[in-house]
């Protein structure tokens, strides 16, 4: 709709404003957070957390969901700025890979989408494609 009325796609920040708009509206009804992600040629790379409550906060990261719980600490240790595409995804692989590990809940496929100034790449790794250990822990 957006589009539709303004003629171009919206910035992740106007996104995820909409998101929180939407979230704050319904924070009674709602029971899940949401993370918007995306690629802005003015200003790069952004990621904003909309968590339960309908609050917006733009970080260099997020992560959300029943298996987040078990990752904090792992990607507080691990985290950088200025990762490689190759590093990135590998960061993201080992985090999720440890969720699924330790979450009932979690599990199946790590699906990924890499947003940047190139066209989206999407990815997908399958349980055996993964490993679950700490790397240089």
């Amino acid at each position: 709709m957006y589009a539709a009325e303004n003629g171009k796609a919206p910035s992740a920040k106007v996104a995820a404003s909409i998101f929180q708009e939407i979230t704050y509206s319904n924070k009674d009804n709602l029971t899940a957070g949401i993370i918007v992600a995306g690629y802005d040629e003015r200003t790069g790379g952004e990621v904003y957390s909309v968590p339960l409550g309908g609050s917006l906060h733009k970080q260099d990261y997020a992560i959300a969901g029943s298996g987040s719980t078990f990752i904090y600490g792992y990607c507080d240790k691990f985290f950088r700025k200025g990762f490689t595409k190759d590093e990135a995804v590998a960061f993201v692989k080992t985090s999720l890979a440890e969720a699924i590990k330790w979450d009932g809940s979690s599990g199946g496929v790590i699906r990924m989408v890499i947003l940047t100034n190139q066209p989206t790449e999407r990815l997908i790794f399958y349980p055996d494609e993964y490993k679950s250990e700490y790397p240089n822990a």
